[in-house]
């Protein structure tokens, strides 16, 4: 698993290469555009059906396999947004699907979405409760009909494309946390509003928005699992997602740390090549240390989950890991790039701006040393 070049990842990595090199990727940036395009080439070929098993038209791969194909895209395709938009289908919403969905549930989605013919999403955050999860505020009221959705999410990552959702909302708000249950809601269920396209910092191409659920009627067959078992759900879900979701940047940070190194080797200033500097050098070789020491994490934490070994402080080390390797790499090509990192032409900027989001999204920085500290047997 270790091995940079794994054949798994090497074959995920060269497919991206040839399939996935999109020449309007700056323009598509800069207006915050998702490659409708470049998701059929990954749905069709086959990514997206990785762990799910063939009984609902998925590969039967083990999970290992999928962070290893995720990590090769990530290192193959420049387009940092559409990897995350990958990762998010396939660990985020079919995982969850798949392990708490009701047959009816699964049969009915679980096909289309590994095809790619369907595109879901997650939805927890709300505007007032981002890393304080469980303290959400809509409502799923009881009704003759089902249940009755109102209030608002936040930040949904693929809302504005997204066919289908998974929602957290609280059908007992006395019992605060253990009051949230889980529902499955068609993206064209009356009542429910998908907002517009956020604009963002980074992560351009993977498009963000907001839900409103407004006297959203949804039938009783639209809740996963029982009343009160969306906290359970959740936690399961953010522990697959906080390990396994920035694989694609680990691959994109080995990536990145390649075309620096060789910008260093043949960048000359002062008569020599800038990677003979040890200013340069140096800082190249704190970024490969970080970058194994995320890999190795990320696969430590895949290993466990896949043998179903307690994982939680693996997964919590390894998002923490990533995520913060990722962003110091990338701060440091734009150092050594010096100008062409600055501006758009070269993608060393948006790189950066892409990054920054791994500190937030799949669980803050904060959150994870709260849960690396708490294992340990400290105050969080």
């Amino acid at each position: 698993l270790l091995n940079l070049d794994h054949p798994v990842k090497e074959a995920a990595a060269s497919w991206a290469r040839a399939e996935l090199d999109d020449p309007d990727l700056v323009e598509r940036d800069r207006e915050c555009r998702f490659w409708a395009e470049g998701w059929r080439r990954i749905a069709d070929h086959g990514v997206l059906r990785g762990p799910v098993a063939p009984e609902y038209g998925g590969a039967g791969r083990d999970l290992v396999h999928t962070i290893l194909t995720i990590e090769g895209l990530g290192l193959g395709c420049r387009d940092d947004g559409l990897i995350l938009a990958v990762g998010s289908q396939v660990l985020s919403v079919q995982h969850t699907l798949e392990r708490f969905g009701s047959p009816e549930q699964i049969q009915r989605w679980l096909p289309e979405l590994v095809s790619g013919r369907a595109i879901g999403a997650f939805s927890m955050s709300e505007p007032h409760s981002g890393s304080d999860a469980y303290s959400l505020t809509t409502t799923a009221t009881p009704t003759s009909e089902g249940y009755r959705l109102d209030g608002t999410k936040a930040w949904v990552t693929m809302a504005p494309v997204a066919d289908v959702f998974i929602v957290f909302a609280s059908t007992n708000l006395e019992l605060g946390r253990w009051g949230i249950s889980t529902f499955l809601i068609p993206a064209d269920t009356p009542g429910l509003l998908v907002g517009e396209n956020q604009p963002k910092m980074g992560m351009r191409t993977t498009p963000f928005a907001d839900l409103t659920f407004d006297g959203c009627i949804v039938p009783a067959d639209a809740r996963m699992g029982a009343e009160g078992a969306g906290a359970s759900i959740f936690s399961s879900a953010m522990e697959a997602e906080r390990a396994f979701l920035l694989a694609g940047a680990v691959g994109a940070l080995e990536r990145n740390l390649g075309d620096t190194i060789a910008y260093a080797r043949t960048r000359e200033q002062f008569g020599q090549p800038i990677g003979t500097f040890q200013a340069i050098s140096h800082e190249l070789a704190k970024a490969k240390l970080a970058h194994e020491a995320a890999r190795t994490l990320l696969y430590k934490a895949a290993a466990l989950y896949t043998q179903g070994s307690p994982s939680m402080m693996a997964a919590a080390l390894a998002k923490l890991a990533a995520s913060e390797a990722s962003l110091s790499g990338a701060l440091t090509a734009v150092q050594v790039h010096g100008a062409r990192g600055y501006v758009t032409e070269f993608g060393v900027e948006r790189d950066l701006r892409n990054n920054i989001g791994g500190l937030i999204y799949g669980g803050a920085s904060g959150i994870q040393r709260n849960i690396v500290a708490r294992l340990l047997g400290l105050p969080a």
